[in-house]
């Protein structure tokens, strides 16, 4: 199979390194950093670039691109995909994204599906890809109800084959409204709780739950601001429901009520419980 993948950075260069490490597909790929195309190309990531010439040649393309960049290049792409590919985004917001390649999709006769990949790190860029990313993780994909059930099922095959865990299927609504409170919710947490000014003298007193909060608050800032202003209605809900959680506990602790503070924490504890996770 060849395989095309636009953006070499974090995501794209893992999905990369994963396909060619436990494969024996084919990988062209593309990224406006110079750089990042010499690099992806002396590791053995990729095969070749991505250009106009192979692009119709693809099997399956895969599109690592931040919202914006990423519909930039649908549209300038489009004519040039061929109907017999498969088009995947891996961006992780889907009702946005699907919005405007699906009717793409229909136009110029190729197919897409939404997909979105459940793992990442703090740290971007191709020299942060990893081979062994996506082992175990969850790969979520958003068909409509004009994909094809065998291009479903081989898109599972291929997921499955180059690491990833499980193959979760949803709607880019529920997607959205979901990785609101997963993903987008945790990060702006980790954000604002390393503002703190005792954030500054932590040396010496911290741990592993300063770790596991702080550790996120490294983000691409660019980037994130266009994942949450895409999904800003089901954020707000997410961080008004949080800041009413919050509330509680601050008012406990200013009232000195023990016992309303043992019964919200022993609450949070018995949530954990259910709802699993490590």
């Amino acid at each position: 199979m060849k395989i095309g993948i636009a953006g070499l950075g974090l995501i794209g260069g893992s999905m990369a390194k994963s396909i060619k490490s436990r494969t024996s597909h084919t990988v062209y790929g593309i990224d406006i950093d110079e750089e990042t195309m010499t690099m992806a190309a002396m590791s053995g990531s990729i095969d070749g670039p991505l250009t106009d010439g192979n692009i119709s040649e693809c099997d399956l393309l895969m599109a690592a691109l931040p919202p914006s960049a990423l519909i930039r290049w649908a549209q300038e792409t489009a004519p040039k995909i061929s109907k017999s590919t498969v088009l995947v985004d891996l961006c992780g917001v889907k009702r946005a994204i699907c919005s405007v390649i699906a009717p793409l999709a229909e136009q110029y006769g190729f197919t897409y599906i939404g997909g979105h990949p459940m793992a990442g790190k703090e740290t971007s860029g191709f020299l942060n890809a990893d081979s062994q990313l996506f082992v175990g993780a969850s790969m979520i994909l958003t068909p409509d109800q004009s994909s094809d059930i065998l291009t479903l099922d081989k898109l599972k095959t291929f997921y499955l084959s180059i690491g990833f865990g499980t193959v979760t299927f949803s709607t880019p609504e529920e997607h959205d409204r979901i990785i609101a409170y997963t993903s987008q919710l945790a990060h702006i947490s980790s954000s604002a709780y390393v503002k703190s000014p005792t954030a500054q003298t932590h040396m010496g007193f911290s741990a592993g739950s300063f770790k596991d909060m702080t550790r996120v608050a490294r983000l691409d800032e660019n980037m994130w601001t266009e994942l949450m202003s895409a999904n800003r209605d089901n954020l707000t809900l997410e961080l008004e429901t949080f800041i009413g959680h919050l509330q509680e506990y601050l008012d406990a602790l200013k009232a000195d009520d023990g016992q309303r503070l043992c019964e919200l924490l022993r609450s949070g504890r018995l949530l954990k419980a259910s709802v699993g996770g490590n």
